[in-house]
């Protein structure tokens, strides 16, 4: 089958399960787009490797085993697929070689993350875990446990306190990063990232003491925190506009969050209009300039949370007891372990870098705020001003470039027109200097135009001139040389010439490669003094 038809059996499924899982009928619609939306894209993967498995060669009816593993891994097309066509054709695929190829890109990928371990040293013993890091970000504590991890040749620590202000990396926020002091506060080790295992809070320093066994400070980067926090906030304002712009199918399918810049990625099935988006961005600036306080509240019983309508994401595990992050209780009332602003109106702005497709029915929005977003706009000021200064200042900026655009395409079509007059002089000096070999008119020349499109274009149309055409066009476009093969489909069939095979051979002496269809190739190169080679080379293929 060439047309999506698995989308069509959502509403048969959503009946079936009603009762069982109620949120697919309740979002039948989203999830039959979504699966309409993974059709279409399997089948232009299917489209994208039939063309290149069809413009295959082999002279053995063997499917080398990396070109099989290619198709797989770079295009997702699968193995018993190219199997299966191959059987078509009466060919087999070197299945020894694919796997070989599969083991060496497992291979690297193991080497890409292997990781060296130590075993946990035991500095204190009997001490639980303290997390104080939602109301302090500075604290005295005791090393509990370290060890030395290496990985792609690094040494680092992993160190374990008693009492920690740092966030581990968890929902989608990075860890803190900060410094570890030791008690005289004379010599500092940075933190570089805090992360969670087995349930620890596990803090990721380059360098640690000699003696790990007195008291330390535990200090987080404060500026970076806060950024974090800004940028943490806002999504869930994000999160609650986007619903309000685009209705309650909207969940969170993912984030990331560091000081630097957001992301958040939801579910919706198609992109969001610039009047959609231009309202989402204004709800939220609009929450942030109302400086609605935090309300933050601490081991609430999950099913009270529920209740009370807090947002949960759908396939997240929660524990018995939940935090509930609050800005306004009629806009934005989610669960969540992150670290957060005070109030709204800290995060200063908000605006979006860009908003795309990850995955069918999956959108992400990349955003920044506070002085990010303010250096930002004063960075496209700047440019705005340079621009206006570039064209002398205009009364209307945007009509003066319309006008600049539309000058640069009459000139192009100017100069268009003035090769497309000069090509058509070539053409019929061309076919006037044919030579009849074997019953071929071979035209090899080199040509002087300024751009493969041009070249190109005086190919077809010599072919459309002339019969029994084996031509071959050599050009140098600004120092760089390129060739073109065009060979006539009686000549492929009948005489065995293709196109692709002589131009990759041709193109060997101009230090390139190239390829194309048996009646049409091209190729480039760094050598331009090999074009003359090239062109004699050309006479051998029907001599």
């Amino acid at each position: 089958m060439k047309e999506p038809f698995l989308n069509k059996l959502v509403p048969i499924l959503a009946d079936q399960f009603d009762g069982i899982f109620p949120e697919l009928k309740k979002q039948q619609d989203f999830v039959q787009k979504v699966v309409l939306e993974e059709e279409v894209s399997f089948l232009r993967t299917l489209a994208t490797g039939i063309q290149r498995f069809e413009r295959f060669e082999t002279n053995d009816q063997v499917i080398n085993g990396e070109f099989a593993f290619e198709l797989y891994d770079t295009f997702g097309f699968p193995i018993d697929l190219t199997e299966l066509m191959a059987r078509e054709k009466g060919w087999t695929v070197d299945m020894e070689g694919f796997e070989a190829e599969l083991q060496k890109q497992k291979a690297r990928s193991r080497a890409a993350t292997a990781i060296e371990t130590g075993d946990w040293v035991i500095v204190n013993e009997d001490e639980e875990v303290e997390f104080i890091g939602y109301d302090e970000l500075e604290t005295e504590c005791k090393v509990l446990r370290y060890r030395k991890v290496t990985a792609k040749g690094k040494d680092q620590y992993q160190l374990v306190l008693n009492r920690t202000p740092f966030y581990a990396e968890s929902g989608g926020q990075v860890g803190d990063t900060g410094k570890l002091e030791d008690h005289s506060r004379l010599f500092e080790y940075p933190v570089t990232d805090t992360k969670k295992e087995n349930g620890l809070i596990v803090h990721f320093l380059d360098e640690i003491p000699d003696d790990l066994s007195g008291l330390f400070y535990a200090v987080v980067d404060h500026q970076k925190r806060t950024a974090t926090e800004n940028n943490h906030s806002v999504t869930h304002l994000l999160h609650a506009a986007l619903k309000q712009v685009l209705g309650d199918h909207v969940n969170q399918k993912g984030s990331l969050v560091n000081s630097e810049y957001l992301r958040f990625d939801f579910a919706h099935f198609s992109k969001l209009t610039d009047l959609e988006l231009s309202e989402v961005v204004s709800i939220v600036n609009r929450k942030i300039r109302e400086n609605i306080p935090l309300k933050e509240e601490r081991n609430v019983p999950y099913q009270q949370a529920i209740d009370s309508g807090v947002t949960a994401l759908f396939g997240e595990k929660y524990g018995d007891f939940v935090r509930v992050i609050t800005f306004d209780d009629h806009f934005s009332k989610e669960l969540c372990g992150g670290t957060h602003v005070k109030s709204s109106g800290q995060i200063g702005y908000f605006k979006v870098i860009s908003e795309s497709a990850v995955a069918a029915g999956v959108r992400r929005i990349e955003a920044i705020t506070a002085e990010t977003a303010e250096n930002y706009i004063n960075t496209q000021n700047e440019q705005l001003r340079g621009l206006k200064d570039l064209l002398k200042n205009p009364n209307d900026l945007l009509k003066t470039v319309e006008s600049l655009l539309e000058e640069n395409n009459r000139l192009k079509k100017e100069i268009e027109k003035t090769i497309l007059e000069r090509s058509a002089g070539l053409k019929h000096d061309l076919i006037k200097n044919a030579l009849l070999i074997n019953g071929i008119n071979l035209i090899a020349q080199q040509v002087d135009l300024p751009n493969t499109d041009a070249v190109k274009s005086l190919a077809y149309a010599v072919k459309d001139l002339l019969n029994d055409l084996f031509l071959v066009l050599a050009c140098d476009i600004d120092g760089k040389p390129s060739l073109t093969v065009m060979v006539s489909e009686n000549l492929v069939k009948e005489r065995n010439l293709n196109a692709g095979n002589i131009v990759r051979e041709l193109a060997k002496e101009i230090q390139g490669g190239g390829g194309g269809q048996p009646f049409f190739a091209t190729a480039g190169g760094k050598d331009s003094s090999g074009l003359v080679k090239a062109l004699e080379k050309a006479k051998t293929f029907i001599n």
